[in-house]
């Protein structure tokens, strides 16, 4: 059946299920998402069982969109929205897309314009006719929410038809008699970094992440010249689980080599890959490096990516549903569920993913639907790879920063722009706040405030203590005037020349570039001082040499290499990473409901790899297997 004959059958199944009166003018599919077009928004706003049923019916997304005609002129809207809405949500802006049908209010406090179960939007719609979307007003000024916000609307026509053309993919007809589902691995296995996957059936090709290995020159990419991804334009999809370059820095090179379809991630995924893809490539130009591709090629991304929330189930392909949980990792990041064909298969691609305790998120979900095969990270997996409790890093954190700045020494922390850094200023805000460390500025350079600008910007995707803290006591510790962001190379020197008690938190995490060496290069000599690695540092980069011993360390310049004394002192604090340890892998999977019939490891060194699915098989009797890249293994 051709996919204007499925539009025709699916506008019929629409009208007969209607309540009486209640009519439509067309239907299209844009994404995953079936767009009903109607002269009578207010019929439906006025009675919100109609899309439920119809979506669940149907067993697609369904959004309902006015008719260009009958809706209310914009400056007209905007009163009558002030009218229904309460002052206390502080409305920012409006904009308008009239070939959408929408409004985008964006408030300080969208939960007030939302309503309770969706009421006030429906009281809009009913009282203008256009179809309200809420986003919130960044907290903290954020130049890439921003940026990414006003290239969205001024690229709605394109990504219309984008849209358009992704929607008649996905809902084309199956027309293989075969059943059978693969999973070939082109980087992250038995190693950390370009992290890429390709989950494929008769019907369908779509790749899990495609990261870089920043810590190497020779294997830096992903393999994604052989014939499981080569051309790119058979991909239906490709899903990104969270923003570290090791698994999205190569995306916008998909599209420089004849990818065309869609992205799908989660709101703040797509922010943060942004802010990363673009300071990858500027750091790149500025060490004179080969450049992967140009900021027209992350444009691109943009205008192809699809956002799904937690717990949306959505379909990608003509026989694959993805459904994205909560990993725990960073912002946004997520464990990606496919449910294969009607039962054949579901799978479940961890990421990335922390089963415990943090300052900032909940932990990874483990509860599904139906899971056959299980494909996890690996990072902690050897079995002496066991991390202290998040209260003891944090105690020891705070004795390592009052024992040096009570001594006038400055403490520099390598750090993840997005991640570890927020655990971090959540944890150094508390102990400041409380008297347990002396009033101290905490410097933020690198891109970690502006990263910080986008956690504050999706405060629904933190914990709940957060949120709490945020939404019920309106205290945000991200606003603290402690944290002092350093937005340039002067405000840097004058940190440097003039030295006093402080912390620094600093890019790059692994210290292989950034202005964290700027800072290395200027305290390292001083005994005073001390470096604290609270995240993971992998083979070949400058923060694993430190922790290993190195004492004489060569840092690149313009005029070749200067060896640097390092006389300061050097500290690991373990229980902050983002990935679960050694005892959290081994739970994930034990509790995992339901119990998987496989586990495949990557994503580690390769002794973890094996010494995790090893384990596994031993403890729970379940198959497994450490991937490598380069193989196809057949799941069905």
């Amino acid at each position: 059946m051709a996919v204007e004959e499925i539009l025709a059958d699916l506008k019929k199944k629409i009208e007969d299920e209607l309540p009486k009166g209640t009519t439509i003018s067309n239907v299209e599919f844009e994404g995953p998402q079936l767009v009903v077009y109607t002269e009578e928004p207010r019929k439906f706003a006025g009675n919100g069982d109609i899309v439920r049923n119809l979506a669940k019916n149907l067993r697609t997304r369904i959004v309902v969109r006015p008719d260009p005609k009958v809706l209310v002129p914009a400056e007209d809207s905007i009163e009558r929205i002030k009218s229904i809405v309460p002052e206390d949500s502080v409305i920012s802006n409006f904009y308008f897309d009239e070939d959408a049908g929408e409004v985008i209010v964006e408030a300080e406090k969208p939960g007030l314009v939302i309503g309770k179960h969706g009421e006030t939007l429906r009281e809009i719609t009913k009282s203008i006719g256009w179809t309200p979307k809420v986003v919130r007003t960044p907290p903290i000024k954020s130049r890439t929410v921003n940026n990414i916000r006003e290239f969205m609307r001024t690229n709605l026509k394109e990504r219309k038809d984008i849209l358009k053309t992704v929607g008649r993919q996905i809902h084309r007809e199956c027309t293989s008699k075969d059943e059978w589902v693969r999973i070939t691995s082109l980087g992250g296995c038995r190693e950390v970094g370009r992290s890429c996957f390709i989950l494929s059936t008769p019907e369908s090709k779509v790749m899990v992440d495609c990261g870089v290995n920043v810590g190497s020159d020779d294997n830096m990419t992903p393999y994604l010249y052989i014939p499981e991804a080569y051309p790119l334009n058979q991909l239906d999809a490709v899903i990104v689980t969270h923003a570290h370059l090791d698994h999205q820095g190569l995306i916008p090179l998909l599209y420089k080599y004849g990818y065309e379809g869609p992205i799908y991630c989660t709101p703040p995924t797509r922010d943060l890959m942004a802010l990363l893809e673009l300071d990858y490539i500027d750091v790149a130009a500025r060490d004179a490096k080969k450049i992967p591709y140009e900021s027209a090629d992350v444009r691109e991304v943009l205008k192809h990516t699809i956002t799904l929330d937690y717990e949306e189930v959505t379909d990608i392909a003509p026989d694959i549903k993805l459904t994205f949980h909560n990993a725990g990792h960073i912002l946004g990041s997520s464990i990606s569920h496919f449910h294969v064909g009607d039962g054949l298969h579901n799978i479940v691609m961890t990421g990335d993913y922390k089963y415990g305790p943090t300052r900032l998120f909940d932990t990874a979900t483990n509860k599904f639907p139906r899971v056959e095969t299980v494909i996890t990270e690996s990072t902690y997996g050897n079995s002496n790879a066991i991390q202290p409790s998040l209260k003891e890093a944090e105690k020891n954190l705070q004795n390592i920063v009052k024992r040096t700045t009570e001594r006038n020494g400055i403490v520099i922390i390598p750090a993840f722009a997005v991640g570890r850094s927020q655990e971090v200023m959540i944890v150094l805000e508390e102990a400041i706040r409380k008297g347990i460390i002396n009033d101290i500025p905490v410097y933020l350079d690198g891109m970690i405030w502006e990263a910080t600008a986008i956690h504050a910007t999706y405060p629904e995707y933190l914990n709940n203590e957060l949120r709490k803290l945020i939404f019920q006591k309106g205290q945000n510790p991200f606003l603290s005037e402690n944290f002092k962001p350093v937005d340039s190379y002067d405000l840097r020197r004058n940190i440097i020349d003039n030295p006093h008690p402080c912390v620094i938190l600093a890019t790059a995490g692994m210290m292989n570039a950034g202005p964290i060496l700027d800072y290395f290069k200027a305290f390292a000599p001083d005994d005073k001082n001390t470096l604290v690695f609270v995240g993971y540092q992998a083979d070949g980069t400058m923060g694993r040499r430190i922790q290993r011993g190195w004492k004489d360390i060569p840092l690149p310049t313009k005029n070749g290499t200067e060896m640097i004394k390092l006389n300061m002192d050097v500290e690991i604090v373990d229980g902050f990473s983002g990935h679960s340890d050694r005892k959290q892998l081994m739970d994930y999977i034990k509790k995992m409901k339901p119990r998987p019939e496989r586990v495949f490891t990557m994503h580690g060194e390769e002794s973890s790899c094996i010494d995790l699915a090893s384990s596994i098989y031993k403890k729970y009797r379940l198959e497994t297997r450490a991937l490598t890249n380069l193989e196809t293994v057949r799941l069905v």
